[in-house]
């Protein structure tokens, strides 16, 4: 297969979402009537929302139901999972700090479809998170966190009555695949969808929108190189104490660039298996923290959450300040690690976003939101995967001692 084809290929989607963002700027620009193309986004959002709400449900409690066994490598299991969380937490602080430091929106717009709710108290932000009073106002798109605590819940009754082994949870596997496969051909549509939103947005506030678009994706790929060519060593010296950061520099471009080049942290595995291997990690230790962290360990996503919160707050003059600030870093922490890993993650985590800090203006924030995502993917997933292969320096140290790289290099 010649390059240009692999190209095409990885990154078709991207290419047809930005074509279509692109003309529909364009259009907007130009066309003040553009507003007539907003049905063929809304066409796209409705069937989005339709799908999301079972997509969410039947996807997380299919993957606890069919959990394997119940134990598993305790210690370096629990050190990853901590490593991840930490790790997110740390990259959503500092992005915050930087979207603070430079606002990434400097248009004016006055967006007027509903209005964000006052702050409640943490009891009830507590409360109306996480439960509904009744069981049919959980199959709804503004009752995101509540549906995946019962689906967890669920999932877990499942993994008790049996597992894999259950009917139910061979019923919830095979319904996963399926809706999958809808969002699939839902997404053949999302160009076209995209040129009509981003037409009619256009047209309606303004080309300003277009630049605070591209100044958003400026500062967003800056900072993941940052993040990653200085995270990284701390990480590493930590991990691996004296000579760790030189031999992870030898090791570090190659699952980025792999990571960067397909946009799949599952597809990076193997270079950061080899990578692993070569540097002297225990293969215990890489073989449980490599696959978890492709499914689990999301810095990149973390930072893009943030980014996209930002941004957000910033198309519907809100500010974003420290009360908002921490429950963003909670929710992009916990998007990252623990939805990242179920199919449709991604999209799932943009729309608990959306949902918590703007339930009146989703026809807006989501697509947005989505956009956003697609078009920071790359440097997103070369984060989440190099990163995988520095955390294993993290955990090593925990489990194999601090001087586990010495005892390798000096036998």
């Amino acid at each position: 297969m010649s390059r240009f084809k692999q190209i095409l290929k990885n990154y078709w989607f991207i290419i047809s979402m930005l074509i279509g963002i692109i003309a529909g700027c364009i259009v907007g620009a130009v066309w003040p009537g553009a507003t007539a193309l907003e049905p063929l986004g809304t066409i796209f959002i409705n069937l989005m929302f339709c799908v999301v709400v079972p997509m969410v449900f039947v996807s997380i409690s299919s993957a606890i139901a069919n959990m394997g066994g119940a134990k598993r490598a305790g210690k370096v299991l629990l050190t990853t999972v901590i490593t991840f969380l930490i790790t997110a937490g740390i990259a959503s602080i500092l992005m915050y700090i930087v979207v603070r430091l430079i606002p990434l929106t400097t248009g004016t717009y006055e967006i007027v479809e509903g209005k964000v709710e006052e702050d409640l108290s943490v009891a009830e932000l507590i409360v109306n998170f996480l439960t509904k009073p009744d069981f049919t106002e959980l199959w709804s798109r503004k009752a995101i966190l509540p549906l995946i605590v019962a689906a967890i819940l669920f999932g877990f009754g499942v993994q008790m009555a049996g597992g894999s082994e259950t009917m139910t949870a061979k019923l919830l596997s095979d319904l996963s695949n399926c809706i999958m496969k809808v969002v699939k051909i839902i997404t053949y549509y999302a160009p076209i969808g995209f040129f009509g939103f981003f037409a009619s947005l256009v047209a309606t506030y303004g080309p300003e929108l277009i630049g605070d678009y591209g100044r958003t994706l400026i500062i967003y790929y800056v900072m993941c190189f940052v993040y990653l060519f200085i995270s990284s060593p701390i990480y590493a010296r930590f991990g691996g104490g004296k000579g760790a950061v030189k031999i992870m520099f030898q090791h570090l471009f190659a699952p980025a660039a792999v990571s960067f080049g397909t946009c799949s942290s599952v597809a990076t595995i193997p270079t950061n298996m080899e990578a692993a291997q070569d540097t002297g990690i225990s293969k215990d230790v890489s073989e449980i923290v490599l696959p978890l962290g492709a499914t689990m360990h999301m810095d990149g996503s973390a930072m893009g959450a943030i980014v996209k919160v930002a941004f957000l707050f910033g198309i519907f003059g809100l500010d974003f300040g420290t009360g908002r600030a921490i429950l963003a870093i909670i929710v992009a922490v916990f998007s990252s690690v623990a939805m990242s890993g179920i199919p449709g993650g991604g999209g799932t985590g943009d729309l608990v976003l959306c949902t918590i800090f703007f339930p009146d203006q989703l026809a807006i924030a989501y697509p947005i939101s989505i956009a956003l995502a697609n078009l920071i993917d790359p440097p997103a997933t070369m984060v989440n995967a190099a990163e995988d292969y520095v955390a294993s320096f993290i955990v090593s140290r925990f489990v194999d001692g601090k001087d586990w790289l010495q005892k390798r290099l000096h036998p």
